[in-house]
């Protein structure tokens, strides 16, 4: 041995894996805690109708909003500029957020109502009411035109009422996706109030299935063509088996 030197000794167990594993494992850990924080928090009972918001950026921009207040699954009536993939807008929402295409408001008007939520259209008429005066407590689904026509006049005529965002400029209206954060965050005020976050909405099962979905895609993917249920995700990342 050369002068001078002298050989280190260590205790085998903690360091006996490489770096890089211990890190991977750090990660995925940590991952997973964040994953069921945020489903503990998921709302299935409250969604938006997205009818033709032809702009994908901007459809992009409401899934970031929908994420933000709890919301997992969206729906896109006839979206003519396409469901957006990945982009700033989003800041990857898309990843989190399922986005359920429909081809016309009544099969996705029905889609809600078989679950027992108020179907309600951002939308100016006669009988449109401030949209903080609607209970959002209730299980909810709001309708958001698109950009040009906004709600159609056939949509408008079969949901069960209509909000405004009220304007006190010259402006009349505010950008869809920008109506659509403003309705939302109100929609979370009020569920928080009510104490609706504090507990899971969604049932082991589901959080279980849609934790292993986020932690292990292709597994999923492969699992779900062959029809093979989904084994336990365990605290460390890893799952069952």
């Amino acid at each position: 041995m050369p002068q001078g030197h002298v050989k280190q000794s260590r205790t085998p167990g903690l360091f006996d894996e490489t770096p890089s594993t211990t890190y991977s494992r750090l990660v995925t850990s940590e991952r997973y805690r964040r994953i069921m924080q945020i489903l503990a928090q998921r709302q299935p009972d409250l969604t938006i109708l997205a009818e033709d918001v032809y702009k994908p950026h901007n459809l992009s921009a409401m899934l970031r909003s929908c994420d933000a207040v709890g919301i997992g699954l969206v729906h896109a009536i006839d979206p003519t500029g396409g469901v957006p993939t990945f982009n700033e807008t989003s800041a990857g929402a898309d990843r989190w957020v399922e986005v359920r295409v429909h081809a016309d408001f009544a099969e996705a008007s029905a889609q809600v109502r078989d679950q027992g939520m108020q179907l309600l259209a951002a939308h100016f008429s006669d009988r449109a009411v401030d949209y903080r005066d609607v209970d959002y407590t209730r299980p909810t689904a709001v309708l958001f035109g698109n950009e040009k026509r906004g709600v159609s006049h056939q949509a408008a005529a079969r949901v069960d009422g209509h909000v405004i965002i009220p304007m006190l400029g010259m402006v009349r209206s505010l950008n869809v996706s920008v109506a659509t954060a403003v309705i939302l965050f109100e929609a979370q005020r009020q569920r928080r109030e009510a104490g609706m976050f504090e507990r899971p909405r969604l049932s082991p099962e589901q959080i279980n299935a849609q934790a292993f979905r986020w932690l292990f895609p292709r597994e999923a993917a492969v699992r779900e063509a062959r029809g093979e249920p989904f084994p336990g995700v365990l605290e460390d990342g890893t799952y069952e088996g």
